[in-house]
């Protein structure tokens, strides 16, 4: 299970954003997929009770179809970025494809924030969207979707690749329901004992 991608080889996608700075000790964290009802409104919860601001990297058809629990987002404080429409990967669509896809999400979501599905990205995709977008990947990804992991098993992942400026991407989809929610909490905790403050990107 891959939950970093290479440090040595990420210099080679060009200027995407995989982590922010590390002599500062602050983590930066994000989620994934939403917003939907069932999982969103109660990550909101989780984070108000801790007072943490993060990142929600939205799909444009989720914010359409719930516009009131996108509004609630950003009135609790936090920011959002660009998911594409209807979660596209970047090697599946032709160039065109990806870029009018972000463009309709981007007519329900106002951000410069953009972060590719999967962080499937061509070179030719990422050379139209930079002008447009800064392109946030991540240092760490939970793998919480992933119904086979425990709970434990993904707080261990937390605990050992955390760092100064992490970027960790969490998802607030139905699919990682169980396992965010449980392992949201432990995180931000050990985090917080450790030292660590968090911020939006």
């Amino acid at each position: 299970m891959n939950v970093q991608f290479p440090v040595v080889l990420r210099p080679f996608m060009g200027k995407l954003v995989w982590r922010k700075n590390p002599s500062e000790k602050v983590i930066y964290l994000t989620f994934d997929d939403g917003p939907v009802p069932e999982v969103t409104p109660l990550v909101l919860d989780i984070l108000d009770k801790y007072k943490v601001k993060a990142t929600f990297f939205c799909v444009g058809d989720n914010v359409q179809k719930y516009p009131e629990v996108y509004a609630d987002v950003l009135q609790r404080g936090h920011k959002t970025g660009n998911h594409t429409y209807n979660h596209l990967k970047g090697f599946s669509a032709t160039t065109q494809e990806y870029v009018e896809n972000i463009s309709k999400a981007s007519e329900y979501i106002d951000s410069r924030l953009f972060r590719p599905p999967y962080g499937r990205i061509t070179y030719r995709q990422r050379k139209l969207l930079r002008p447009l977008y800064e392109i946030i990947m991540w240092d760490l990804i939970t793998h919480d979707y992933n119904r086979n992991l425990s709970v434990e098993t993904i707080f261990k992942t937390v605990q050992r690749y955390s760092r100064n400026g992490s970027i960790i991407v969490f998802h607030d989809s139905i699919k990682a329901k169980n396992n965010v929610l449980e392992v949201l909490p432990m995180a931000i905790e050990y985090l917080q004992a450790g030292g660590y403050s968090f911020g939006v990107l």
